[in-house]
């Protein structure tokens, strides 16, 4: 393994509080998460004493409010975190980002009284949740889910099955969009589900080719009956929060990406900076120095893109468009870094004791989640040319 240790990156950030949370969230990394990565992955383990402990040191609310039990901090700050969490495991990165995701309806749409019962808990109280909106019928089309919920007096009856649910299994909650009217996106409706709810219950996980530590899986509903009091919004809002929801939770992907690239970067540098080949190290190569290069780039254009994206959504303006842009552009940005990266390890970058094989099959990934690249194409293409078929 090469032994140089990669420069921490130079980041810009708003406030000294920022710095200091970005110098504890690089020491849990370094120390928790980082050294077991690979063994962990290979094995297909989920930490979760690794999310207990971020539950405990308030990394787990980040952008949520501090009446809450957040950590009030600008989408700017939370998406370096991830970041930095991504870079040493994305297992952990990508699972702080869909934990971010689940709470998102609650604290965005619920009311005063569900937001007191239950953020505090889920942000800060050792809960992890997870986002229910895919099915095995519709991914892209998440307007055609078929998952119902019918009113029985004060209660509502779910029945159903949604797919590719990371933390499928090991959430202590779901937040869950399920038909309650019509077809089409104004007929769905948005429930917080708790994980022991009688009657739900998780598949066996997906064998998947990479990101093996975080369990997805699907979750079967079968007549699990849920108070009113957990339906987060009004009737048929739920696309809409659905929607919401996904537009933050995709720069939480575009994050997750760079945060894998800079991972594979950095070790394709330390590599390129010790192996000697024809008498010299392989980096005074001036092929192989202009690979470095273009991957160099295509990350700092990828960070400046989710970034300004963030301050965007910070600063409450419209950030759509921009959050397509940016997923689009990082997660395409850390498959083409993660495989030069293999290639600048030759022969060892394909084999399983170097980590650059790893994170190549974990890029991949983050081009499919929330939202294929090819949604997003169309997402953006909406904003500059209006909707198809006008």
């Amino acid at each position: 393994m090469p032994d140089r240790a990669p420069q921490p990156v130079d980041r810009q950030l708003p406030t000294d509080e920022a710095r200091d949370l970005i110098s504890l969230v690089r020491d849990i990394a370094q120390r928790e998460i980082a050294p077991s990565a690979a063994e962990e992955e290979d094995a297909g383990r989920f930490p979760r004493e690794v999310f207990a402990l971020l539950s405990e040191s308030g990394l787990l609310g980040l952008p949520y409010d501090a009446q809450s039990g957040g950590g009030e901090q600008p989408y700017e700050v939370y998406l370096q975190v991830l970041e930095e969490f991504a870079a040493a495991r994305l297992t952990v990165g990508l699972g702080v980002s869909v934990h971010t995701l689940a709470c998102y309806a609650l604290a965005a749409y619920g009311t005063k009284e569900q937001q007191a019962d239950h953020l505090p808990v889920m942000l800060g109280g050792g809960l992890l949740g997870a986002y229910c909106l895919s099915e095995p019928a519709s991914g892209s089309d998440a307007a055609s889910l078929r998952t119902k919920a019918v009113r029985e007096g004060d209660d509502w009856v779910i029945d159903g099955t949604k797919a590719w649910i990371t933390h499928g299994g090991v959430a202590d909650f779901y937040t869950v969009m399920a038909r309650t009217g019509e077809d089409g996106p104004r007929g769905i409706t948005a429930f917080l589900v708790p994980a022991d709810a009688e009657g739900l219950s998780a598949a066996v996980p997906e064998k998947k080719m990479g990101l093996k530590g975080s369990p997805t899986a699907q979750i079967h509903f079968d007549g699990v009956r849920v108070p009113d009091d957990r339906r987060l919004g009004d009737e048929g809002q739920g696309f809409a929060i659905a929607l919401s929801a996904l537009d933050s939770g995709r720069l939480g992907i575009a994050a997750c990406a760079i945060g894998v690239a800079q991972a594979a970067l950095d070790e394709a540098v330390a590599y390129a900076a010790q192996r000697r080949q024809f008498g010299k190290p392989i980096s005074d190569f001036q092929g192989l120095r202009f690979m470095l290069a273009d991957m160099a780039t295509r990350i700092e254009a990828g960070r400046a893109l989710y970034l300004a994206a963030a301050r965007l959504r910070d600063a409450g303006r419209p950030f759509a468009k921009q959050a397509a842009m940016a997923k689009l552009f990082c997660t395409d940005a850390a498959m083409a870094v993660t495989t030069d990266a293999v290639q600048v390890l030759g022969g060892y970058g394909y084999t399983a004791d170097f980590p650059a094989e790893r994170l190549m099959r974990e890029a991949k990934v983050l081009q499919i989640v929330e939202g294929t690249n090819q949604i997003q194409r169309m997402v953006i293409a909406r904003h500059l040319a209006g909707p198809e078929g006008r």
